[in-house]
């Protein structure tokens, strides 16, 4: 299906050609029809698989269709949002933003996002100038600021709730309900609930809150998966850093100095180890971003923002943090860790091969991810051929040196005092998982 083939006002069109947009995604086929009709639909939707323009398509045509597209500024200094996008995560949140900033480019809509960690009165302004159409945000912020009486959403024409499982997953579904129970009711507006897995609890929230929606339950997209050219390799948990510098090097083509052979994701499963697996790479001369909950705001988005450019060409993310997030040009997904849970594993691969491309997905498996091979086959109704990596992929490691505060992401910090560039210290320090004691050698 084309979009010329769809009932889309010509503003809204242009910023779809604007994108490059020509033909609809499976689930922008199968929702659009829908949502431009006027029905509520309650989506299950792989990452990658053009969801939030489908979303943001369909707010947008309400909106251009709506009587009040060109209403005044209020009076009072309230913002009166006509559509509202509740996303779990603050990186999420701005991608959406960007996403529709560009969509709506030439219609008279003022798009404002809020969300946790940086700019509090700056994005509280926005929001009392009177006019935002399209309010996208985090749900503590969004309460935050509803409490302040800074908005209201009386007029509330369009709902979005995106990634409604990870809303579940980091506990937010309380003040999910509380920003749900205060909006114009169900019959009224339009609603669009998305989660990458349709659990019972996400079909539930979507039946209270919304008008008869259409569910579309589907499996796991093969049609993404096969863009993806998937490898294993078996490792011992001792030799998976080693391993990975190898890799990176090989993929990276050794060129650091941002025209690199490719982009890599690496998701961990803990926070503890993306830190430490970043200080490792970051001594053997290779520099990465690094997401997760507990990382600052700004040094968040400093990161993801510095990756999308192709400054630093390694990303490393915990699940939580790198949950939908649409990166252009990754090549490369690498789980370090494997995830437990065989949708996340989907999840991730799915950051490449994104809008039709190709990519390559790399699994290291070591004594304990072997035990989570069994439910992703399954999850994927296929198997993975395991391989065992080339000796001259094992390389001889640097051992981080210590420093004081946390290296910029410009280069590394000096050593400290006692400490040779490039060596280790005198006394015996713990070992990080994952690494051997001595520098590996190459077999």
């Amino acid at each position: 299906m084309r979009f010329s083939d769809l009932a889309i006002p010509d503003p809204v069109m242009a910023g779809i050609h604007d994108c490059g947009f020509l033909e609809c995604t499976p689930i922008q086929a199968l929702t659009l029809p829908l949502t431009l009709a006027g029905r509520d639909v309650a989506g299950q939707a792989q990452t990658g698989t053009g969801k939030t323009a489908a979303f943001l398509i369909a707010a947008f045509c309400r909106l251009a269709l709506s009587q009040e597209a060109n209403r005044a500024t209020s009076d009072d200094g309230v913002s009166r949002p006509r559509a509202l996008i509740i996303a779990p995560t603050r990186e999420l949140a701005v991608q959406i933003e960007n996403d529709a900033r560009r969509l709506a480019a030439h219609l008279d809509l003022k798009i404002a996002a809020v969300y946790g960690g940086v700019d509090y009165e700056k994005q509280r302004v926005t929001l009392t100038d009177g006019r935002v159409d399209l309010l996208i945000g985090t749900p503590g912020r969004l309460i935050d600021y509803f409490k302040q009486k800074v908005y209201r959403v009386s007029e509330v024409e369009v709902l979005v709730i995106d990634e409604a499982d990870r809303m579940f997953d980091m506990g937010f579904i309380d003040d999910l309900r509380f920003m749900l129970r205060r909006l114009p009711p169900y019959d009224r507006r339009l609603s669009m609930l998305f989660s990458a897995t349709l659990s019972y609890r996400a079909q539930e929230l979507s039946y209270e809150y919304m008008d008869s929606p259409e569910v579309l339950s589907t499996t796991v997209d093969n049609r993404a998966v096969s863009q993806v050219t998937q490898r294993l390799y078996h490792v011992e948990g001792r030799r998976k850093i080693s391993l990975l510098v190898g890799l990176l090097r090989r993929d990276l083509a050794d060129d650091q100095g941002g025209q690199t052979g490719g982009r890599v994701m690496i998701f961990v499963n803990t926070k503890r180890m993306g830190e430490r697996l970043k200080e490792w790479l970051r001594g053997n001369g290779i520099h990465a971003g690094y997401l997760s909950g507990d990382v600052p705001q700004t040094k968040r988005l400093q990161a993801l923002r510095r990756f999308q450019d192709g400054v630093i060409p390694v990303l490393i993310a915990t699940d939580v943090a790198g949950r939908g997030l649409h990166i252009e040009g990754v090549t490369h997904v690498v789980n370090f860790d494997l995830p437990e849970n065989p949708e996340d594993y989907v999840h991730r691969i799915g950051r490449t091969a994104r809008a039709g491309a190709t990519g390559d997905a790399i699994s290291l498996v070591d004594e304990d991810g072997a035990y989570n091979l069994e439910a992703i086959f399954s999850y994927m109704g296929m198997e993975i051929a395991a391989e065992w990596p080339d000796s001259a992929l094992f390389v001889h490691l640097t051992r981080p040196v210590p420093v004081a505060t946390e290296a910029s992401e410009e280069g590394s910090a000096p050593p400290r005092r006692g400490v040779p560039a490039g060596g280790s210290r005198p006394r015996r320090r713990k070992k990080a998982p994952g690494v051997a004691s001595r520098p590996v050698a190459a077999e």
